[in-house]
């Protein structure tokens, strides 16, 4: 445990954990500003998510052009998409280059993984330890480590004794996982499942998949970035920033302004066509009450489960990957290639897990309540404990020894997403309370980062030692992100957006519902106003008696 010591040596201005697409856009901004910082970062190479979920399958769900840090209009000019929606391996590349053109690397800790954090009282320091028991001391702590960072992992009877090869999606291993001729099993059908079923279905000898909630799908349509098309949207990189920017999910574009109760029938259905051939993730904002109204959501999910009973050639097949008892959207939607073509192969079984529940793993397979299914190969696509889970992963200790997960034992409370009261010079990039996994969370990221820089600067302006918010304004904050939600239908289904995805987690809606646009606005008006949410200190408090 760490203990304050007074005076301690300054090992940087700003210390951040999590190398991923936060992380160094957050290095990039503290260089702009004169402080030192440091990532520490627990893989052997950046790229946070990315790096972990190197799954055969594994793409982005937003259009890559906008998958992008936009601080740069010359690294805009340079990097070339190869697909309208970029697969993890190509990612990965992008944040090679983005680190190697901008020499981050100097500025990373690789294999470093944070055990705890204390707030310094006395020093008005943060003091980190790593796992090799090596402190660094900070004047300003930042977590950049990403709302699905953390897998959750599965929990099966017997699973340790499975003789056969397993894997989770968000460790996949570098080498090369061979399907080619084995009987493979998917358990879950989110989006890295959705992703991973339709590779590993044209491999394997035959493919089971155990599905534990239908969900909601969107063809990507993807297809390679012509050249044609490349020079169109770096001619117009500029304009294409600022329209995502003012976009209520920074995806570039706007929900028509008529209502889907509002349209005739034929027109509606029209639009949606249009939408599901184009859209993806975007097919959401096809009409902006589809998550406000129930009855307008239905013409939206009526419409998905008309396309997956087309595809599925077996009625009954197509009706149990049918998803019903929830609203479209109130869960995020997957975007798939090609999954609900999948059952209509031979070699795939659906497995139910509402009718027939998975009773253990044995040595050889997976037994349910109905039946036993021998596998050479179990694939875990569980998902991750989102939003808080890499927050409250390790101990996190605030002013006066409260540790965060004691403040958050209720849920989440933050300013903005981004700071949480009795933790000083303590920042979170992106998270509960900002709109992250609603929004392009590329834009989100570095609309944060921004604000924090122009935080930090008005800070040393100002001579602060320390920058804390109130806990009044967060009470205020959580209030005003639980009335936005209550006046839409996410609460309405068992997600991750609510902590339904971990057992025991507090049911609380967590992300900001009302638009990047309007976070936006919102948190350039408490810039304006000198941040008045926030008290600045010269020096120490001095203990009370």
């Amino acid at each position: 445990m760490i203990t304050p010591a007074s005076p301690r040596p300054l090992d940087v201005d700003v210390l951040i954990v999590g190398a991923g697409f936060a992380g160094l856009r957050l290095l990039h901004e503290t260089r702009k500003l004169g402080l030192s910082a440091r990532i520490l970062e627990m893989a052997d190479g950046p790229g946070g998510t990315w790096y972990w979920n190197r799954y055969p399958g594994a793409r982005c769900d937003v259009v890559s052009a906008d998958y992008s840090y936009a601080f740069s209009p010359e690294l805009d000019q340079e990097w070339r998409w190869s697909e309208r929606y970029a697969t993890q391996p190509e990612i990965l590349r992008y944040v090679d280059h983005v680190v190697q053109r901008f020499d981050f690397a100097r500025d990373i800790s690789l294999n470093t993984t944070v055990t705890g954090a204390v707030y310094l009282d006395e020093d008005q320091r943060w003091a980190v330890t790593d796992h090799t028991g090596r402190e660094w001391i900070a004047t300003y702590f930042v977590m950049a480590t990403g709302c699905l960072s953390v897998p959750k992992k599965p929990d099966f009877p017997g699973q340790d004794d499975f003789r056969g090869e397993s894997y989770h999606t968000a460790y996949w291993p570098k080498e090369e996982v061979e399907f080619g001729g084995k009987r493979v099993a998917v358990i879950g059908t989110g989006s890295s499942g959705t992703q991973l079923i339709p590779i590993a279905a044209e491999q394997a000898a035959h493919l089971t998949v155990f599905q534990r909630t239908p969900n909601f799908s969107i063809p990507a349509r993807n297809r390679p970035v012509t050249d044609e098309e490349d020079r169109a949207i770096k001619a117009e990189y500029p304009e294409r920033r600022v329209r995502a920017l003012n976009s209520p999910t920074g995806l570039g574009f706007e929900p028509t302004k008529v209502k889907a109760l509002e349209a005739p029938e034929d027109e509606r259905l029209k639009h949606y066509e249009t939408q599901w051939n184009s859209a993806g993730f975007g097919f959401i904002l096809s009409y902006p009450d589809l998550l406000l109204d129930q009855r307008a959501n239905d013409t939206a999910a009526d419409f998905i489960r008309a396309k997956i009973a087309a595809t599925v050639k077996n009625p009954e097949l197509a009706e149990k990957l049918s998803p019903t008892g929830y609203p479209f959207g109130a869960k995020r939607a997957c975007v798939d290639s090609g999954y609900f073509e999948t059952f209509n192969r031979d070699n795939v079984t659906l497995v139910d897990m509402r009718d027939t529940p998975i009773v253990e793993i044995t040595e050889t397979g997976i037994r349910t309540t109905e039946a036993e299914y021998d596998v050479d190969m179990i694939v875990y696509a569980t998902g991750f404990d989102a939003m808080t889970g890499a927050l409250l992963r390790f101990p996190i200790r605030g002013a006066g020894g409260l540790t965060l997960a004691e403040r958050w034992a209720d849920g989440p409370k933050t300013f903005l997403g981004i700071m949480t009261d009795g933790f000083p010079n303590f920042f979170f990039l992106t998270g509960p309370g900002s709109p992250s996994v609603l929004s392009n969370v590329l834009m989100s990221i570095e609309q944060h980062v921004d604000w924090l820089g122009r935080l930090l600067e008005h800070a040393r302006e100002r001579g602060a030692a320390t920058t804390e918010v109130t806990r009044d304004a967060v009470e205020r904050w959580v209030d005003h992100v639980n009335e936005l939600a209550a006046g839409t239908l996410y609460p309405d289904a068992r997600s991750y957006y609510m902590g339904d995805e971990i057992a025991g987690k507090p049911r609380v809606f967590m992300p900001y519902s009302g638009g990047l646009r309007g976070f936006r606005r919102r948190c350039e008006e408490v810039a304006a106003n000198g941040y008045p949410e926030l008290v600045f200190r010269e020096h120490a408090v001095q203990p009370v008696g």
